[in-house]
This record gives C-alpha cells, structure tokens and sequence, in this order.
C-alpha cells in the first residue's frame, strides 16, 4: 500500500465476517448444537442469521428449543448454548482474514483511529482480538449486546462516534451483512462492504465493495477522490 493520507479521521469495523470469517463456522456449531437436541436443519437454513444481532439469536435459541417443548427466556436460551459452547472451544486465528494485521497496522501509521462495533457479545470480542493478537490496534471495542437492540438499528454506531467525538462525516465503517450495512448507512457513515457472497444477500446499499480488509486504504482514496 503506497504511503498517503487516509481521508478519514476513523474507521469502525464490525467483527465477524468483516476481521474474522466466523459466520459459516458459527452455522455449522448451531447445526450441530439444535441436532444435539433433537432438531435437523442444515447449514443453509441458517444463511439468513449472517450478520443478525445476538438478541436475534437467543431468540432463534428460543424458538427452535420451544419446537422440542423446552421452554426459555432470552438468558436461559444464551446460557443453554454457552454451556454446550464450551465443550467445543475453537480458535479465532484459524479464521482470521488476510491482511487484516496489516491493515490495521498501517491505518495506525498513518494517524488514522480505529474502533470496533460488533454485534457479538464481549466475551467473543475479547477472545476474537486477544488471540488473534490485533487488539492493540483498536481505540475501544462496543457490543451489541449492551443495546436493546443492535444492527440494523443504527444506535451501535451512533454511540462509536459519540465515543470517538468525530464528525460523522470524518468516520466510515467496514461492514459485511445487510444488518450492518443498513446500521452503517443509518447512523451517517460511509458504509465499505466487504464482499460476501455465499449466503445470498445484497451489499449495494454500501457505498463501496472491497474484495479483502486491504484493499480499504484504496478504496477509501478513490472514494474521496
């Protein structure tokens, strides 16, 4: 990446999918998981949680755990998969996206600040960047989970840049998922998708699509060009 200014004072990356490829590897542990108490989807018939919030997902819990008569609340539905979470540890570094260390790297060289806005909880966004090795580079992390709702609603993002005391108009973000893009483009970012194209949705809503995290500088030159 050629030496020059970066036309942004920040950038919000959302994590999984966007720094880590975890979505598919996610699916496969829930198919797995709903399969351990008696209910067969595939893979596929997940597709449509890319991206979703982690309230959407203890609800998914819920509501496919009632199929089989167990009853839960949002927090028993979390706990439940936890603890069937933990028999089956796996590392972040196995799906860590190329150039991502690099990127960060040189964001950080040239001045740029760098946060994260991730729907996953904070326990994942901790052991996601400490194993991977690349939390040094971010300002601070924010979790969906301590929202009442998070993407699409823009109020994650909204608070990163409040939190970054920034015009908006100085800050984009690096999206994936059409939750987190329509979050994005909600709260005023300039929205960078990073393309994702196996689980069927659409990234035009972005104000650009960038193939891997390295081709970001770039992109955002031609963007402000």
């Amino acid at each position: 990446m050629a030496a020059c200014e970066f036309p942004f004072d920040a950038v919000i990356f959302d994590m999984d999918g966007v720094l880590v490829d975890t979505e598919i590897k996610y699916m496969r542990d829930e198919v797995d998981f709903f399969a351990d108490h008696g209910i067969h989807m595939q893979v596929e018939d997940l597709f449509w949680t890319a991206g979703t919030s982690h309230q959407d997902f203890c609800r998914l819990v819920q509501d496919q755990l009632a199929t089989v008569g167990i009853e839960l609340d949002a927090q028993q539905a979390w706990d439940t998969y936890k603890s069937w979470e933990a028999t089956r540890p796996w590392d972040y570094t196995e799906v860590l996206n190329p150039g991502v260390r690099e990127t960060l790297a040189e964001l950080r060289r040239r001045g740029v600040r760098v946060a994260l806005a991730s729907s996953s909880p904070q326990e994942s966004i901790e052991r996601a960047l400490s194993q991977c090795g690349i939390g040094e580079f971010f300002e601070f992390y924010v979790s969906g989970k301590d929202f009442k709702e998070s993407k699409p609603n823009p109020e994650i993002y909204l608070h990163a840049v409040e939190r970054l005391g920034l015009p908006v108009e100085m800050c984009c973000c690096v999206e994936d998922s059409v939750p987190g893009i329509t979050a994005g483009k909600a709260a005023g970012l300039t929205v960078f998708a990073k393309r994702e194209d196996r689980f069927g949705f659409s990234q035009d809503a972005a104000d650009a699509i960038i193939d891997q995290i390295p081709d970001l500088i770039d992109a955002a030159l031609e963007f402000r060009s």
